[in-house]
């Protein structure tokens, strides 16, 4: 009957560890973030961006989403700034299985027939990094960053979805809890 109580406990945590998207933060310890509610984009930070305007337009209405399920507010007088870059690198992963010797009948090694040859798989994917910044508007410092980083696709149908799970995992964490 115990393990029945932590079974929802040891599900949660499984669930927990399958998201594909690796998240990191840093704040300014000293920033007061419960006086913050409203915020604007730092236009000229967004601009430099290097993807697609379509890109763009997923990631501000995924921020704007999540923003507003925080409780805060878009406004021409924002308390903070949000700004945004990304970077994508190719990544390689090369897997090498030598099979043909191994354990055989019995006690120790010794061949095995059922495992003969080498195999080598290659598996190339676009590996990209999400980095949400958090300015205080009237000092113009950066008080709060987050970093996602975690495989990409291309397929349009997708990009929506994947986009979302980057921000909401990177904002999940703002404001910081002390």
């Amino acid at each position: 009957m115990k393990t029945l109580k932590f079974l929802p406990l040891l599900l949660l945590f499984v669930l927990a560890s399958c998201s594909s998207v690796r998240v990191y933060q840093d704040y300014d310890k000293n920033a007061d973030f419960s006086q913050y509610k409203t915020y604007a984009y730092h236009k000229s930070g967004i601009d430099k961006a290097e993807i697609s305007d379509l890109d763009k337009k997923r990631i501000l209405r995924s921020i704007d989403e999540v923003m507003a399920t925080k409780g805060f507010t878009k406004s021409e007088n924002p308390e903070v700034l949000i700004n945004f870059t990304t970077k994508e690198r190719e990544q390689v992963d090369v897997n090498q299985f030598n099979a043909g010797w191994g354990f055989g009948w019995g006690w120790g090694w010794g061949w095995n027939p059922w495992l003969w040859g080498n195999t080598t798989s290659v598996n190339r994917y676009t590996e990209g990094i999400l980095t949400i910044d958090i300015i205080d508007a009237k000092k113009k410092e950066l008080i709060w960053q987050g970093e996602g980083e975690g495989a990409l696709t291309k397929r349009t149908e997708k990009k929506d979805e994947k986009i979302k799970e980057f921000v909401s995992k990177i904002l999940e964490q703002y404001p910081p809890k002390k």
